[in-house]
């Protein structure tokens, strides 16, 4: 068979013969380059052509590209000829347009190649411009295989600045690149989920289910809402005022379930929810160039309720969850013990009641085996999720409490005596005698005080000087602790003091000056045992 040869770069003599005998015919010589001009990046093109022939691959420039064989081996071609074109750089000064239903290097003349090289370098270089779409499609799928990038994550980076950039000239690459970057998620693992990726990048509209799903509780009310058999939403207790109530316990319920499960090694999930016989075998980067040369670790990646992938010995399958029967009667179980016990603790005007027997024997009889009651984890979980609800916070503004410093300051100042000074102290012999101590002129009129002074002997220096940085209030608090039948609590408030804030005030003082708090805070305010005399003796009592 004869073969077929490229003359048209080669340099030919024409030759004229004259008709007749002339013996005496000389050929014309041939013309000599002087100069043999070497096109380096054609050179280059060559051999990346080259790849698809050692390779022995029979499949390129084949029309039925949509066959699976041939799509693998395309793709493999074409990725053994991206990396050897990686680094590869370009400055052509022409264009010349491209079309491909399905591009790639080997279907692109030598203009065509240098075309897209440079317009591939200014975008490495910052600049992305419009160009034929088999061009920006050439260029994804080098992207997709993390050609000319420096891992996955820079790889999803440059896909994300292409598509937000290219579109304004082409939407065409957003229907494909929507599918593709879930795939690049799935296939190269990285940091962030791709619920967090649509978040941050405000993608949510095109996958709502995976946008809406919670991998790390999936259990939670909105989901869960509809596939129990009893519809919580209308129930005559569920209204505008307690649907957050009711969600937000239920929430709280399925966390101590899920704890509780974990610790005896089952899975929560499970008991709700089965795989669907029916698995699939898929393929990432469904219609691109793209050659998994990775070897993926197994693993098993879940999207959403419909939408599980896992990797198996480098092979990928596509699964669903389904919900299954039993684990309906459990959930309807759930959401009436649930409701049973918050209508209790609210006190709503109609009671109900769960029945257990609506869950599978089976269920029952396996969490029995392991000690669970579901009623009891329920009624517990809901009793203490609306009492930390429904806890008294105290928040302490750190302003005012650095006012009431100063002003102690101040009233610390005006109480410090001298060693010539004498200071009464009133003696409160009921309740009315210590609320009538507000006006300083009628601490003065009482004739029943005592000398601080006559037990100034048996007093340290430091009693001395706490009992002299104390302010008023802070003084008539000691006395009412000291006297029992008053309470502290009402003292505090009819002064619009916290409680915490004037016990705080006096300890500290006291561990300025004694060392040590004198006052102990829980559900009251008392004064320890151990100081109890020494206080009586500093305020005269």
């Amino acid at each position: 068979m004869s073969e077929t040869k490229n003359y048209n770069d080669q340099l030919f003599a024409e030759i004229e013969i004259e008709s007749g005998n002339n013996n005496s015919y000389e050929p014309t010589p041939i013309p000599q380059s002087e100069e043999l001009v070497v096109d380096e990046k054609r050179e280059i093109f060559i051999a990346m052509r080259d790849i698809s022939r050692s390779n022995h691959s029979s499949y390129f420039l084949n029309t039925k590209f949509y066959k699976k064989q041939i799509q693998y081996e395309n793709s493999k071609i074409f990725y053994k000829q991206a990396e050897f074109m990686k680094d590869f750089e370009d400055d052509y000064t022409n264009t010349a347009p491209f079309s491909s239903y399905f591009p790639y290097y080997q279907l692109m003349s030598y203009e065509q190649l240098r075309t897209y090289f440079t317009w591939r370098t200014k975008i490495r270089r910052g600049s992305i411009e419009n160009t034929s779409l088999s061009y920006a499609f050439i260029y994804i799928y080098e992207l997709l295989n993390n050609i000319g990038v420096n891992d996955p994550i820079d790889g999803l980076d440059k896909l994300m600045i292409f598509w937000n950039t290219f579109k304004v000239f082409s939407a065409t690459i957003e229907k494909y690149l929507i599918k593709w970057i879930k795939d690049y998620h799935i296939y190269y693992e990285l940091p962030k989920s791709f619920k967090e990726f649509l978040c941050e990048n405000e993608l949510q509209s095109y996958y709502p289910g995976i946008a809406n799903y919670d991998p790390e509780m999936s259990c939670i009310f909105e989901q869960l809402c509809s596939i129990s058999r009893y519809n919580i939403k209308q129930s005559i207790f569920y209204s505008d005022e307690t649907k957050h109530l009711i969600s937000d316990c239920f929430d709280f319920v399925i966390f101590k379930l899920e704890g509780i499960f974990a610790k005896l090694e089952l899975e929560f999930n499970n008991l709700i929810f089965q795989p669907s016989k029916n698995k699939f075998d898929w393929t990432p980067f469904e219609g691109a160039l793209f050659f998994p040369c990775l070897k993926q670790r197994n693993r098993k990646v879940v999207l959403s309720e419909d939408e599980i992938y896992t990797c198996n010995q480098n092979k990928w399958l596509l699964s669903k969850l389904i919900t299954k029967n039993s684990g309906r009667q459990l959930l309807t179980y759930i959401f009436k013990q649930m409701e049973a016990v918050l209508r209790e603790v609210t006190n709503y005007k109609y009671k109900i009641s769960a029945n257990p027997n609506i869950i599978n024997n089976d269920i029952l009889q396996k969490l029995g085996a392991v000690g669970i009651s579901l009623e009891k984890i329920i009624t517990d979980a809901v009793l203490e999720f609306y009492k930390e609800k429904n806890k008294t916070v105290v928040s302490v503004n750190e302003l005012v409490l650095n006012k009431i410093r100063l002003e102690a300051l101040d009233t610390q100042e005006k109480l410090i005596i001298t060693e010539n000074d004498i200071k009464k102290i009133p003696i409160f012999s009921n309740e009315t005698e210590a609320l009538s101590v507000e006006e300083p002129h009628a601490a003065k009129k009482k004739e029943d005080t005592l000398i601080l002074s006559a037990n100034k002997s048996s007093l340290s220096d430091t009693w001395i000087s706490f009992k002299n940085v104390l302010n008023e209030i802070e003084i008539r608090a000691l006395s009412i602790l000291l006297q029992c039948d008053r309470d502290i609590k009402r003292f505090a408030d009819e002064r619009g003091i916290m409680l915490e804030v004037l016990a705080d005030s006096i300890n500290e003082k006291a561990f300025d000056h004694i060392g040590d708090n004198i006052l102990e805070l829980d559900e009251s305010m008392m004064i320890y045992d151990e100081y109890r005399e020494k206080t009586i003796m500093i305020l005269g009592l």
